[in-house]
């Protein structure tokens, strides 16, 4: 039996679910954010909900970064392709996100623009090496998860004199998301948190401290059934002693401070940024990042004079709503109906961590009792 296996052993899990149960107190229901799309794509590969009792609610939060990025990021992306001549650098997630009037990065692309998916951001250091005729951008997305390796690609650019290469910064920090939410009111008020290990990983554990001391159960958990499972376990306990704490189910990878060469390169290269707006949630104070000052000359954004501008969202599209845990995929109109992954209508749909494409995927949309139903 290999490490992975362990975590997906069925025995433990029904022991699990037995030990949920009679966990439960009768008289109360349980609403627990997954705040990771990691975490909810497991929730329905291994129809984890349907092991639950039906006082526990798993609700859907703000932890894909493809989903809360607002369209007006994507026409910027979109924009410097098209109308400037870079060569655009992305991720895979971000090619079929729409921006405004759904163009995407794709159809870009099939216009004629260069974009060129990558797997690192060496990979984007490498094409500026070999096109030094060339402006090569990388578009830089995600939370404290990759925005280390966005740091050292600033580091290399800066320390070789890299002139063509540039970043369009959209990385995001998850605390400043997460104190969002759960400042909503009562469309979402939680009692606990599955916090994503991953990102985990980076920022460390203490850092939900200020939510166990505001009364929401923190369980940071890794990305098996098992670990899921327990989470729910644990934050159940937590919620009926009414002793909120942060728990780390995830030791095997993270520790309590996370790592400080990447928060330290993140500080180095990538301060926060005053304000940043994000779908689904306004515009937050300190919730993201930008390029500092001794990097400026590797900014995309002042490298091309480049203005931001908010856009809509598509009609009908709920997107917002889910990304804050409001409503569930199968409450959109659009789902399964003009929104589909072949041709998808909001992000939410097409990330790889997106509720909407997790719903889909794995078909849970065919077992929810009433389409159109809240979260809560």
């Amino acid at each position: 039996m290999n490490l992975i296996e362990q975590f997906r052993d069925g025995g433990l899990a029904h022991a699990l679910c037995d030990a949920i149960a009679a966990a439960c107190r009768p008289d109360r229901d349980y609403r627990l954010m997954e705040v990771c799309g990691g975490h909810t794509h497991v929730i329905a590969r291994y129809s984890l909900e349907d092991l639950l009792p039906p006082q526990v609610r798993l609700v859907h939060g703000p932890g894909c970064p493809v989903c809360v990025l607002p369209a007006g990021r994507i026409d910027l992306a979109i924009g410097l392709a098209l109308d400037r001549g870079v060569i655009l650098c992305t991720y895979g997630d971000m090619m079929r996100v729409p921006g405004s009037h759904r163009a995407t990065l794709t159809r870009a692309r099939a216009a004629g623009a260069d974009i060129r998916m990558v797997l690192s951001t060496l990979d984007a250091l490498r094409i500026a090496h070999e096109n030094p005729a060339r402006e090569v951008v990388f578009l830089g997305i995600g939370f404290e998860t990759t925005a280390p390796a966005t740091a050292v690609a600033l580091k290399v650019a800066r320390s070789e004199a890299l002139a063509n290469f540039s970043v369009l910064n959209n990385h995001l920090l998850t605390a400043p998301a997460l104190r969002a939410v759960l400042g909503e009111g009562d469309e979402t008020t939680l009692d606990g948190l599955i916090a994503p290990g991953h990102v985990s990983t980076i920022i460390g554990t203490r850092l939900y401290d200020e939510f166990a001391e505001r009364g929401q159960g923190v369980y940071v958990a890794g990305f098996e059934p098992l670990d899921l499972l327990e989470a729910v376990l644990l934050l159940i306990r937590q919620i009926n002693d009414r002793a909120p704490r942060v728990d780390n189910g995830y030791s095997r990878a993270l520790t309590a401070e996370g790592n400080p060469r990447a928060l330290a390169a993140m500080a180095e290269t990538m301060p926060e940024r005053r304000g940043f707006e994000w779908r689904g949630l306004g515009i937050l104070a300190d919730s993201a990042t930008q390029i500092g000052e001794d990097f400026a000359a590797f900014d995309a954004e002042r490298r091309f004079d480049l203005c931001y501008e908010p856009v809509p969202d598509p009609k009908s599209c709920i997107c917002a709503d889910i990304v804050r845990g409001a409503r569930r995929p199968e409450a959109c109109k659009l789902f399964g109906t003009v929104c589909t992954p072949d041709d998808p209508i909001g992000p939410c749909m097409v990330s790889s961590e997106g509720a909407c494409a997790a719903q889909w995927r794995f078909g849970r949309h065919r077992l929810a009792p009433t389409a159109g139903a809240v979260a809560a």
